[in-house]
């Protein structure tokens, strides 16, 4: 079960741009459409959508949140081992690993595209040790 968008779309085609999948479908000024089968549920569309147009798999409106309030991870090097499977979780790669510690050559994650990520929040979830915490820009 996938987003869909609702007949109050715009077309502004903010959705389509921001898609990690590109789900998303339709021309400027047209309503569009999201392909079920490619949607990941990150919610990205709803967020970015003006029109308030975007409804999550259960029907539920999804509100307009700009961009420079969206969470970003946050990675706790204490409990992270550098399994990197928050970097796999990404669907925007908006994540690498890199050197961080003194002495320790294994390389940490890191938030290096910053405006690539959507704030799905995938690799908090799929972090086994909770080592990933989504929090606000705090210069927003």
């Amino acid at each position: 079960m996938a987003f869909f968008i609702t007949k109050d779309c715009t077309g502004c085609t903010a959705c389509q741009r921001i898609c990690p999948t590109h789900a998303i479908s339709g021309e400027k000024k047209q309503p569009h459409i999201i392909f079920d089968p490619a949607c990941i549920d990150c919610g990205a569309c709803g967020r970015i959508c003006p029109a308030g147009a975007v409804a999550d798999p259960f029907d539920r409106m999804a509100l307009n949140i700009p961009k420079k309030e969206w969470v970003r991870p946050v990675f706790d090097l204490d409990r992270c081992t550098a399994c990197h499977i928050c970097i796999d979780a990404c669907p925007a790669n908006a994540l690498d690993a890199v050197l961080q510690k003194v002495k320790d050559l294994h390389p940490y994650p890191v938030l290096t595209r910053e405006p690539d990520c959507m704030g799905c929040g995938f690799c908090a979830a799929e972090c086994p040790l909770d080592a990933v915490i989504l929090e606000k820009n705090s210069n927003s």
